[in-house]
């Protein structure tokens, strides 16, 4: 019964630390992320994808010594470039460097939306049904939702452990 206790505990613990950092960091992203009124859409482009490479990133699926071994996995990156001459750019990770391939070679075109943000001098891409407001709406909910449950978390662990600390006092 202790053990399950101390399980209970520790995995409580852990769950409120986790719950605590995403509170930062959402709240970090609602004040820090572009507002819709400072993109400036640039239409819709046609991307062709012209190469497929492994990259190397973070390994972030594996854990103790695994994780030691394993510092970083390879990913593979379909790169595509603007028909429009525009000169933008656009990646998409896919699972093996085959498939990517396979995307290369059959030229296969993809439509996305272009908001650039000229104080910043930089774009991002979108799905072209999307524009800035949608974009940005869609950011904010995440970023709320993210802050609802693990605010609702942290009022929950701080309540409990309220009442089982008065309840020991007594």
């Amino acid at each position: 019964m202790n053990k399950l206790k101390s399980l209970i505990f520790a995995a409580g613990v852990m769950l409120f630390i986790l719950a605590a950092v995403a509170s930062y960091f959402s709240i970090k992203g609602i004040f820090t992320f572009t507002p819709a009124e400072e993109y400036e859409d640039q239409g819709i482009h046609i991307f062709l994808p012209y190469q497929v490479l492994p990259v190397q990133v973070e390994n972030t699926g594996a854990t103790g010594r695994s994780r030691r071994m394993n510092p970083t996995r390879t990913v593979y990156i379909v790169y595509y470039r603007d028909m429009d001459a525009g000169g933008y750019r656009w990646e998409e990770q896919v699972l093996t460097r085959e498939i990517g391939q396979e995307i290369v070679d059959a030229k296969r075109t993809v439509r996305r939306r272009v908001l650039c943000i000229p104080d910043k001098g930089t774009y991002i891409t979108i799905e072209p049904e999307q524009d800035a407001k949608s974009y940005t709406a869609g950011l904010q909910q995440k970023y709320v939702g993210i802050l609802s449950a693990s605010a609702a978390y942290l009022l929950l662990y701080l309540a409990a452990w309220g009442v089982i600390r008065n309840q020991r006092s007594r």
